[in-house]
């Protein structure tokens, strides 16, 4: 079985714009390949899970990834699958963020050896002068067939800034400045991005008279049909001061009855043959022992096989009935505050189980917590910590609130 094979049978190829060319290069490693990520956060998230595994895949092969830090593209907004503009950062905020992605990816993606290589848009788009851009690049574009595409269409409705507009044409840029500097001859991204990279081998073609492609990744979602890494409390992120590993493995644990087979075919390493007998066999205890497969091998990729090992057993304990605490996710609380109790909508948003005491209020009125197995449903309760409390939030999240 090829590689290119395989990421069919896995369900990651959406679309690419020449199948025949582009399964020859990945195959025989001949690509020389980008994805881009906008430092939007000072962490990657489960996002941006896909994109690196996808990386490690056909690194493995003996293709090149080109990890693109959008430092330059950051500035300004993407109206891809979105209604509202993104907030401005500043150029510090910005820089911050970039490190922190670049130590991030170096732990999972091999730069040694000019195997991989990491570089910032903003080294070249940052520089440019906008008469030299009107010119040279946005000549190449149609604005009529701009506005044919959905992301554009969907913005228009709402209201599409000029600014917004010029996004196409800056990640185009992109392609065709890693083109001529690295030899990049592939891009790939989700389904959201394809109008976007069309547009990058399009002006490579016109500009350079050269052939260049690209290839969308599938975009998982979850059995509530939000992007994958996204929960009610927020982002599910890969730095561990952010999403701690038990609360990583907790994700993937509960992850839809639908979707277990899903993310062990795109996310994990897992032989596609293995999986596959899974998929045709699975029934019942079977669901279970999966999706803990699957958060097993997620963390043990981000956090480490002692970490999986520490969340499993604490989830394996904790919802057994053992009712091991050791290492589940907690918040140590002065006892100066916890005199005379605690309100537990304060205690909510105290833990981060909440966002706002609105939110808690709400969770509790509707008989979604619980503390030390009894159910909160006044949002006026005290509640008196001696030593320790284990909270539950809904039917699967838990935590524990200590006393200092």
């Amino acid at each position: 079985m090829t590689l290119y094979e395989e990421l069919t049978r896995r369900g990651l190829i959406a679309q690419v714009t020449d199948e025949a060319e582009i399964s020859s290069m990945i195959n025989n490693g001949k690509a020389t390949f980008y994805i881009g990520f906008d430092p939007t956060a000072d962490s990657l998230h489960v996002g941006h899970f896909m994109a690196l595994c996808l990386m490690k895949r056909l690194q493995a092969a003996g293709n090149k990834p080109i990890a693109l830090i959008g430092g330059g593209t950051a500035m300004i907004g993407d109206p891809t699958g979105k209604t509202d503009m993104r907030k401005m950062m500043t150029p510090e905020t910005i820089r911050h963020n970039c490190e922190c992605f670049k130590k991030q990816m170096s732990r999972f993606i091999d730069f040694s050896e000019g195997k991989a290589v990491m570089v910032n848009n903003a080294d070249w788009l940052l520089e440019l002068n906008y008469i030299d851009v009107l010119r040279e690049v946005g000549a190449c574009f149609s604005v009529n067939k701009m506005l044919t595409f959905e992301c554009y269409k969907q913005r228009m409705e709402r209201g599409l800034t000029f600014l917004e507009f010029n996004y196409m044409i800056m990640q185009s840029y992109d392609f065709y400045m890693l083109y001529k500097k690295y030899g990049c001859n592939m891009q790939f991204g989700g389904d959201d991005q394809w109008a976007n990279m069309l547009g990058g081998t399009e002006l490579i073609r016109k500009k350079l008279q050269k052939d260049a492609h690209a290839m969308t990744i599938t975009l998982l979602t979850n059995s509530e049909g939000k992007k994958m890494g996204k929960t009610e409390k927020g982002a599910v992120w890969l730095d561990p001061e952010k999403t701690s590993p038990y609360d990583f493995f907790q994700y993937w644990r509960n992850v839809g009855d639908e979707d277990v087979i899903k993310c062990l075919k795109l996310l994990t390493f897992l032989p596609i043959e293995e999986i596959e007998e899974m998929e045709r066999t699975m029934t019942g205890a079977e669901l279970n022992k999966a999706k803990e497969l699957l958060a097993f091998e997620l963390t043990k990729m981000i956090h480490g096989e002692d970490e999986a090992e520490k969340s499993r057993d604490a989830a394996r304990k904790l919802f057994g009935g053992g009712g091991n605490t050791d290492d589940m996710p907690s918040t140590v609380i002065p006892a100066d505050e916890l005199d005379g109790g605690i309100n537990i909508l304060d205690l909510m948003v105290k833990t981060g189980l909440c966002p706002s005491k609105s939110e808690a209020r709400r969770l509790v009125t509707q008989g979604g917590v619980s503390v030390d197995d009894v159910k909160i449903s006044d949002p006026a309760a005290l509640i008196e910590i001696e030593e320790s409390v284990i909270i539950k939030k809904g039917k699967k999240v838990y935590h524990k609130a200590v006393r200092e």
